[in-house]
């Protein structure tokens, strides 16, 4: 009798190790499995570099979904962002995306300054207003080899 018990006090344990597993793996992972909370927008960007799928997407400072995926679109040569946006945040046809950098060498994410006075983009719905990264080393470069130009006042002063 002694050995049934062992073995279902083992089983137990070993069926309570799956569920956590479980749990984990469908909780890190952010699967969600009674019902998706996000919906699809899209943003056409002339450059991504250094953004990634699983990237932030934040407004106002604060995280509002994931970047989904990264295509190029060959008929007008740009890249395309799918984004994932909770259900609970509303943007509107006039919004502006831009690639920013957590500091100096950060990660990339994408800002969304949501606007307001157009339509309410539906799901699937495209950002037509889109700034690329800033290429640091571009910048560094020009002003190191002097492609900067220098503005002088109009009146010699």
């Amino acid at each position: 009798m002694k050995k049934y018990s062992m073995e279902t006090l083992v089983g137990v344990f070993m069926l309570i190790c799956i569920v956590c597993v479980a749990y984990l793996t469908l909780k890190l992972g952010d699967v969600s499995v009674v019902g998706d909370t996000t919906y699809p927008l899209f943003a056409k960007f002339t450059s991504v570099s250094g953004l990634k799928v699983g990237s932030s997407v934040e407004m106002v400072g604060m995280q509002v979904g994931r970047v989904a995926g990264l295509s190029m679109d060959q008929k007008d040569m740009v890249a395309v962002v799918e984004l994932r946006i909770d259900k609970s945040v509303k943007i509107y046809d006039d919004a502006v995306a831009s690639i920013k950098s957590n500091g100096l060498l950060g990660d990339k994410f994408i800002k969304i300054d949501a606007g307001g006075g157009g339509k309410l983009l539906p799901p699937k719905g495209t950002i037509t207003e889109t700034e690329p990264p800033v290429d640091l080393i571009e910048l560094i470069s020009k002003y190191a080899f002097g492609d900067v130009e220098k503005k002088t006042p109009k009146d010699g002063k």
